[in-house]
Parts: C-alpha cells; structure tokens; sequence
C-alpha cells in the first residue's frame, strides 16, 4: 500500500512539474481586438469583426508600410474577418449572412473594399480575386493621428458604417441592413 502510494505521489508531483513548466508566448505585438455592429450594449449583433491592431511606432503607414493600390489585409497577422448575422447590401452588392475575410486595397484619395469567401489566411498573401464575395470603392478622408488601428460602428439610418483608420486615414463602408 505504501509504495502505491508514494508512486501516485511521484505521478502528481511529476504532473505538476510539467504543468509549471508550460511556456507561454509573450504579449501578442499586434493584439487581437473584436468590434461589434449593434443597435445598443444589450441588442444582438448585426456585424462582428475580429481584427489585430498594428501600431504605428513612428513609422509612415499609408504609402510605406501599408503599400497604396496593394491588397492588405486590413490590420495585422491573420486577414481580419467580418461576420454579417443577417444579409446586408454593401454597395449596391447583397451579401448573404455569413463570415468573410476583409481585404482592402488602400489609395490616396479612395480604398477598394473587398469581402473573400477564403477564411483563416495569414495576411495577404494567398489572396485570390476569384474568392471575391463583393467589391467597392468609398473615398478616402483624413483626421487626426491613430496610433493604433481601428474599427469601429456608427449606427445610420437603415444600418452602420463600418469606420477604420489609422494614422490619419479614414474610411466609412457603408453595410445596410
């Protein structure tokens, strides 16, 4: 009985030894951020969006780190990816409930915006234009400094606009529900 008993504790404290010695990855440099389409805190989502959020670090973003009339990935790491929980009318295109990855290609005076049937890509690289859902253009404007990337919703009258900058870029894409 006791050399049972002293294996079961040579077993546990083996376990706990490789338990404690489990290595976890530092803090990501790109944190994984999500950001809601909703009518108020309590309400459904009409819109999900799971993006990372690079930072600007100095550096000049549009034009140099994030090449113009290249597609992006739209942040940083995976493509982000947006989730419509009910068909919406982006542009003049509907586009069934379901998740897209989101790439846009960035200009100095407008973006294009596209949503892609390919999900859980790292970045741009394997884009491909015949996955393209849907496609449009929306002007490019200005504003003050974001040193961090960002997505965020403005409810309007018959849905939201999706509102991302960084930088000084901005752009509203217009989702109506």
């Amino acid at each position: 009985m006791k050399k049972s008993l002293l294996l079961v504790a040579i077993m546990l404290l083996g376990s706990l030894s490789t338990i404690t010695a489990q290595k976890f990855a530092g803090l990501q440099k790109s944190p994984t951020d999500i950001t809601y389409a909703k009518a108020d805190r309590n309400a459904a989502p009409a819109i999900k969006v799971v993006y990372s959020r690079p930072q600007k670090k100095g550096r000049k973003v549009f034009g140099e780190l994030v090449k113009f009339d290249k597609v992006w990935r739209t942040g940083a790491d995976e493509a982000t990816e947006i989730k419509f929980f009910k068909d919406v009318k982006m542009g003049d295109k509907t586009v069934k409930a379901g998740t897209y990855s989101l790439f846009t290609i960035p200009g100095e005076k407008e973006w294009t915006i596209i949503l892609s049937s390919t999900l859980d890509v790292w970045g741009a690289y394997t884009y491909d234009e015949s996955k393209d859902v849907a496609r449009i253009k929306v002007p490019a404007a200005s504003g003050d400094a974001l040193e961090v990337f960002s997505i965020a919703f403005k409810k309007v009258d018959k849905g939201y606009h999706m509102v991302m900058g960084w930088d000084t870029a901005r752009v509203e894409v217009p989702f109506y529900l």
